[in-house]
């Protein structure tokens, strides 16, 4: 075994988007960081739908920025296509979406981390972990290469004992023409429970074989939605060629590709209904358990039978390729199954598949296993992020590997653990699901499953969290500092406006708060210079005051629970009076506060009370 003769503070395994944010994340913050991948030409690669955001990812997108993460700025400068969900409807539900230039938004990326500073890439297979004394010490290679670190984080996506599905034939590997890794076999032999899921993908089309005369079209916002709060900084350098949107220049104008929706029909499901028995997932080939909330195209013929169509929406995958990703049609069936189906639609009445969907199945290991942190607890200095957690989504991958990455680097800094709440982030209402709930099936994140949505919104999420991030030295630029406080002054003068200003007479506050009146009703002299950005926030504040301060109130209450740390050596099976099946799931996830106790599943408040008597008499 030789060992690399350089010594890291944090090794990162994979190069998704999990692994890309966790690598920058601890270099920012000055750790030497290496990063290791298979293929460092597949860096961030977009595996499946060419698109960042949508509902409740686009809030972790807006998230991960304000914390300084890359996501929302590189979508910026590579989008082709900016809407805003939801945009007629209330505040907490609105969520911006981009479709991505695919190859442009992975080699933009590839760029910045070959770029960074404390940041090195290295292309290898990690076979097993090097562990001391309940630690890991570092990583063993495939071809015999031993990287030492003081902490690893492992993001593997979809790879760890991938197995690809195209009807009845299979091949291993993590995504198709990629190997897989097998480092689930020595996670389970360092006693990591290890299950099994599933994930799918659609078929792509050539661009030229597709009739977009049938389709209807589905064009971007004329005013581009963006996620990053500096994507205004943002130029366009001669040499940067996949750097594609220059919002730096006034003068730049967004050329938007659109989108196109057509629909399945009865002859479609015919063709898939017939050809049930070749699908891997129907006949017993697959074991691993699917995205309900995605299902393939198989799975919604059959579960809706009732319905004559289903919609598809065909995605353009870049400026420079004619290749088109069908959203809708997640399938393993065989190609020519695949074939046939998609010529039923119209449309696509002649269209040439370049790229068969398939399914994959995968190891992950259940993220119960994990602190908030993301460190699991049996081996300290070794963090999950990503899909190894479960969880689907590149938001949702990308938002673990930024608090693995910035945890990471501050336990190797000797600082405190970087947490975020239910009431601070998306963020945080995932990561505390899946370390006190588990998973029963890939988590996807939706805008019901956070209690404070009205608080966690997408146009506040600097406001939420950049002054929290600023506290770690390194994690935010100076010149993203900077552009908040501006902001930050911009509000703070547009409130004093608000407060003492009056129209139609009425107080501007009380003005606000009639449902017809906007900021763009104001006159010119009061509205001043301001940005609409700035408006549009204060507007919001004022119009949703009251329900705003309710949930201020619950989380106000929560908090006490929150508070309240538990004991780490807690036996839970001589707490007498728990139920057996609270005692269990306690005893297996070991919260670290009573409020995280009180949403473990199968913890009744019956059991809660228990435990608060227990920690009065302990005390």
């Amino acid at each position: 075994m030789f060992q690399f003769p350089k010594y890291y503070d944090v090794i990162v395994v994979g190069a998704g988007h999990a692994g890309t944010e966790a690598a920058l994340a601890a270099a920012r913050l000055g750790c030497k960081t290496a990063m290791l991948t298979q293929n460092l030409d597949t860096i961030a690669q977009m595996s499946c739908n060419p698109a960042i955001g949508g509902l409740a990812k686009g809030h972790r997108v807006r998230e991960i920025d304000a914390l300084g993460g890359i996501m929302g700025l590189n979508t910026d400068a590579t989008g082709i296509q900016f809407r805003m969900l939801n945009a007629a409807k209330g505040p907490s539900v609105r969520a911006p979406r981009a479709q991505a230039d695919k190859k442009a938004y992975q080699y933009r990326l590839k760029w910045i981390l070959e770029s960074a500073e404390n940041l090195d890439l290295h292309q290898g297979n990690v076979a097993s972990l090097f562990i001391e004394k309940d630690a890991v010490r570092g990583v063993d290679t495939t071809l015999g290469l031993r990287i030492a670190g003081k902490s690893v984080i492992i993001t593997t996506g979809t790879f760890m004992r991938g197995l690809l599905h195209v009807g009845l034939q299979n091949q291993k590997g993590g995504r198709m023409g990629d190997s897989l890794s097998t480092l689930s076999d020595n996670l389970k032999d360092l006693g990591f429970e290890v299950d099994r899921f599933k994930t799918g993908t659609p078929c792509r089309l050539n661009g030229r074989s597709i009739d977009l005369s049938k389709c209807d079209i589905q064009e971007g916002d004329a005013d581009c939605p963006r996620f990053s709060y500096v994507s205004d900084n943002v130029k366009r350098e001669a040499q940067e060629v996949h750097t594609l949107n220059d919002w730096g220049d006034p003068l730049f104008h967004m050329e938007q590709i659109p989108c196109w929706t057509t629909y399945t029909n009865e002859k479609t499901h015919d063709i898939i209904r017939a050809n049930l028995d070749k699908s891997p997932m129907y006949c017993g080939r697959i074991e691993g358990v699917g995205p309900r909330y995605c299902p393939s195209i198989e799975d919604k013929v059959v579960r809706f039978a009732d319905k004559d169509r289903h919609q598809l929406f065909l995605e353009p995958e870049g400026r420079h390729t004619r290749e088109f990703y069908v959203n809708g049609v997640s399938t393993s069936l065989p190609y020519d199954v695949q074939l046939a189906f998609i010529r039923s639609v119209t449309g696509l009445e002649q269209a040439e598949i370049i790229r068969p969907g398939y399914a994959v199945e995968y190891d992950y290991c259940p993220p119960t296993q994990l602190h908030t942190t993301l460190e699991t607890k049996r081996i300290g200095g070794l963090y999950f992020a990503g899909q190894i957690n479960g969880t689907s989504g590149y938001e949702e991958a990308a938002s673990q590997g930024l608090m693995a990455g910035i945890n990471a680097a501050t336990k190797v800094r000797s600082e405190g653990p970087f947490v975020l709440g239910r009431d601070e982030a998306y963020i945080g209402v995932m990561i505390d699901d899946l370390v006190s709930k588990g998973v029963i099936e890939p988590y996807r994140m939706f805008t019901s499953r956070a209690e404070y949505r009205l608080l966690l919104r997408q146009d506040n999420a600097d406001q939420r969290l950049t002054t929290k991030a600023r506290q770690l030295a390194g994690l935010l630029t100076d010149e993203r500092l900077a552009i908040y406080d501006q902001k930050i002054e911009e509000l703070k003068k547009v409130r004093k406006t608000v407060e003492k200003g009056k129209f139609e007479g009425l107080p501007l506050r009380k003005w606000f708060r009639r449902p017809e009146n906007t900021y763009d009703n104001l006159p010119r002299d009061l509205r001043g210079d301001v940005p609409t950005e700035i408006w549009d926030l204060v507007e919001i504040d004022l119009k949703y005051d009251g329900y705003l301060n309710r949930q201020r109130e619950m989380v106000a209450r929560t908090q006490k629970m929150e508070k309240r740390k538990l004991p780490e050596d807690l036996d839970y099976t001589k707490v007498s009076g728990l139920k057996r099946e609270a005692r269990d799931r306690l005893q297996t996830i070991r919260p670290a506060t009573l409020g995280q106790a009180n949403r473990v599943s199968g913890v009744t408040p019956a059991d809660i009370a228990i435990i608060a008597v227990w920690l009065e008499k302990r005390n």
